[in-house]
């Protein structure tokens, strides 16, 4: 079985070899006002520009393409990074796909996935087991579970982000800093824990949370797993109830205290990032950035890079984002 295989280093670069040519290798940015605002170097892993708007992508290709050649199709649960993700990948391998959505997930992910060829089947996340649903759909297809975070493919091909960090750090002559990534069940932030102990061994990873949806900062505080209410929030795309069976022990034993944002925090920083970058984040891809800016006490670093996870915002959010408070303040 899959969680029978070991997430390492070597998982990591065997995945990287098999995105090569096929994931974007995207930029590291920076910006002399946010560096301003945070009161140090601040650059962004802009994943936001990756196929299909998300590092997911990565996790997708890495599980699909390790797969056998038997498999009839594939399935994933997701509220929408990761089924466009699955999605495409799939399309581009020439496998059927079916994803199990959030009946209220973002309508432009929703629409998205079944542009990118997947049969969506929609759920009611308050009253049925996401997890639940998608084993007993898989069984009954046939069909290749690919779930979006718990499973040592996708870890390892999330993994490949912080290869890339760390080789753009090198380029930039940095050798100390520390990494905040968007953090819902943990399957990119272990990824590129891992990635970045191996690389860049002088960097500490982060997670970063929304307020009422940080069971991974609960966790690492405790030393023991906290569970949430599983429920809708405005960072859908990291609200997760718990860290996963694999990725905990990654957590625990490579990131720092977690961090937390306010939904506030993170439509700011949506903000800043437009203005100040150009790009358009999500509120779950732009907590690790409103981290950098706001919680400037938390770091010791003169330098911080942060995960812009994810670019797949409904219109009317974005909307919202650009119109709260002043995005020219300096604090």
């Amino acid at each position: 079985m899959a969680g029978h295989v070991p997430v390492t280093i070597d998982l990591i670069r065997a995945a990287h070899a098999r995105i090569s040519g096929h994931a974007r290798r995207t930029p590291l940015l920076g910006a002399p006002f946010l560096d301003r605002i945070a009161g140090r170097r601040v650059l962004v892993k802009a994943e936001c520009l990756q196929h299909t708007g998300s590092f997911k992508f990565r996790g997708a290709w890495s599980a699909i393409t390790a797969l056998g050649g038997d498999v009839r199709g594939v399935l994933a649960y997701s509220s929408g990074n990761h089924a466009q993700g699955v999605a495409y990948a799939a399309s581009l391998r020439g496998l059927p796909s079916v994803i199990l959505m959030p009946a209220d997930a973002p309508a432009i992910k929703i629409a998205n996935t079944r542009a990118l060829g997947a049969e969506v089947v929609l759920y009611d996340r308050a009253t049925e087991d996401r997890e639940v649903l998608g084993a007993a759909l898989a069984k009954a297809r046939g069909l290749e579970l690919i779930p979006p975070f718990d499973h040592p493919q996708v870890i390892a091909g999330q993994g490949t982000v912080g290869l890339e960090i760390a080789e753009q750090a090198r380029d930039l002559g940095i050798s100390q800093a520390e990494v905040l990534v968007c953090c819902g069940g943990g399957g990119l932030t272990s990824g590129i824990a891992l990635a970045l102990e191996a690389e860049a061994p002088q960097f500490r990873t982060r997670t970063v949370e929304p307020e009422d949806f940080d069971d991974v900062a609960q966790s690492l505080a405790k030393g023991a797993v906290v569970t949430n209410p599983l429920r809708a929030g405005l960072c859908d795309a990291i609200v997760t109830p718990a860290p996963g069976r694999l990725t905990w022990p990654i957590l625990q034993r490579l990131c720092g205290p977690g961090l937390v944002v306010s939904d506030t925090q993170a439509l700011r920083a949506m903000a800043l990032a437009h203005d100040r970058l150009k790009l358009v984040l999500e509120p779950g891809g732009a907590v690790a950035l409103a981290a950098a800016l706001f919680l400037p006490e938390q770091f010791s670093s003169n330098t911080v890079i942060v995960t812009a996870s994810g670019g797949n915002v409904d219109r009317d959010v974005l909307l919202r984002a650009l119109a709260t408070g002043d995005t020219h303040a300096d604090s």
